[in-house]
């Protein structure tokens, strides 16, 4: 039963994410570090504020060091990006978080870390899922006290070496000097604490919203996608501050309230971030998307001289190329991102600091610079709509999508259609629409992205009915 995702193993609390799965797990993990010889150094764990999170790493915690695997357990709730950064920045081959990001509050899940703190690809959790079909029951425990006198379970919180990394890579003079007023809005998750210290030491002043804890996120998801982001638009308004920021449940990832009390999505603070990188920061490199992401990158990338490379959904394939790239940004549209020389992964904390420093350095709006960038490169317009589906209907839904590769008649030309995550078709507009089953939930979701919003909705419209989906 237990299957990763692209974004880790996730399940129902007390369905599947048991305290026996999560120990079958964990000792699978230790079975692969022990037969590639590295048990010797040692593995990582955190955990988020969902329902069980600490106890889940507890349990954890227990089989590594019963196997003879040291297990340092980051002992408060953290940012998921804390426990990549450790990872990479103290050379370990493992991580683990506990976390199941922005799923309902029903779920939880673990992410699993590799050495430089990456997500795990498909190689290594196909090897894991192997070893957990030989664990059975041979699971190794211990009792957590014993393992903590005994030196094989450290609890620890290095929160300030991430915090300082994240100062150090940061103009704090300019936001010093910039007198910035910042709402923030944690999702009742874990990233007020790393948010805060690093914009009040920069002497941002700050108003906070949903910071306490709430293990069912205030009866919603959370996700900062704009049917959430009310409050903090509020807050942004009434606070007359210069920018909103959202976070969600485990603080990989990132939403944005302008000045103006506007959404802004994922893909526009890519681009944001992309433009002020190489506009006003000189820096220069491709940039990498998944192909659910904005083709508004390939064209600031074209400007600059540079290449936008185009990766399968799951970060890992984005920390990846930018790797192979030297790219200098790589995102994805539900709201993760990261840049050259931070951690190989996406980090909401260090993209929030990012976006004041951007601010501060530019001496702008961001509504002004938004507004800059739509005026130079145009505008596209993108929608998003996930259909739930009963079980017994994927196979039908796979069978049409991606065996046939049937298509629905759709009124716009075709330049190429690409079977790589999905099925995407490229449309000589410009445009493009591509289905895809989630990979984290029971979901199939059409992006679509067209010169207008109408066009968008039609080519949406036009695949709901052609695949009979409901919602």
């Amino acid at each position: 039963m237990i299957k990763f995702g692209t974004g880790g193993w996730r399940a129902v609390i007390g369905d599947e994410f048991t305290r026996e799965n999560i120990q079958i797990l964990s000792q699978a993990v230790a079975d692969k570090m022990k037969s590639e010889g590295v048990g010797n150094k040692g593995i990582v764990l955190g955990y988020d504020r969902r329902f069980l999170s600490k106890e889940a790493m507890q349990w954890a915690g227990v089989v590594f060091a019963a196997n003879g695997i040291k297990a340092r357990l980051i002992n408060k709730s953290s940012p998921t990006p804390l426990v990549m950064f450790y990872c990479m920045k103290h050379d370990l081959p493992y991580g683990m978080m506990i976390t199941a990001s922005h799923n309902p509050a029903i779920y939880n899940g673990i992410k699993l870390f590799t050495r430089g703190g990456r997500d795990a690809d498909e190689t290594q959790t196909r090897d894991v899922e192997n070893y957990i079909s030989k664990v059975t029951y041979s699971v190794k425990l211990m009792e957590y006290e014993d393992a903590k006198r005994e030196g094989m379970i450290e609890e620890f919180y290095p929160i300030n070496e991430y915090i300082d990394n994240i100062l150090d890579r940061i103009d704090v003079k300019a936001i010093r000097d910039a007198g910035l007023r910042v709402a923030l809005d944690p999702m009742y998750g874990v990233s007020e604490t790393a948010i805060k210290t690093i914009l009040l030491t920069a002497r941002c002043e700050m108003e906070t919203i949903h910071g306490r804890h709430d293990t069912l996120f205030g009866g919603k998801l959370p996700a900062p996608n704009e049917a959430a982001m009310s409050p903090l638009k509020t807050c942004v308004i009434d606070g007359h501050c210069d920018i909103g920021i959202a976070t969600d449940g485990d603080a990989d990832r990132i939403g944005v309230v302008d000045d103006r009390g506007r959404y802004l999505s994922p893909n526009d603070i890519l681009i944001l971030l992309y433009y002020y990188l190489e506009k006003y920061k000189g820096e220069r490199g491709p940039v990498v998307r998944n192909l659910c992401t904005t083709h508004m990158l390939d064209r600031i990338a074209e400007k600059y001289g540079e290449k936008c490379y185009e990766v399968p959904v799951g970060f890992k394939h984005i920390s990846s190329r930018i790797t192979e790239t030297n790219a200098l940004i790589g995102g994805e549209s539900s709201g993760g991102l990261t840049v050259r020389g931070h951690i190989n992964g996406k980090d909401g904390v260090y993209a929030a600091a990012l976006l004041v420093e951007m601010l501060a350095v530019t001496g702008r709006k961001i509504s002004e610079i938004y507004d800059d960038i739509r005026k130079e490169f145009g505008s596209f317009a993108m929608l998003e709509n996930n259909y739930s589906f009963r079980a017994e209907r994927k196979p039908l839904l796979t069978h049409i999508l991606m065996e046939e590769k049937q298509l629905p008649p759709l009124p716009f030309e075709i330049q190429k259609t690409s079977y790589m995550d999905g099925c995407k078709v490229y449309f000589k507009n410009g445009g493009w629409v591509c289905t895809r089953f989630s990979g984290t939930e029971p979901l199939l979701r059409v992006f679509c992205e067209m010169p207008e919003k109408d066009k968008a909705k039609q080519v949406c419209d036009i695949y709901k009915e052609f695949l009979s989906l409901e919602g």
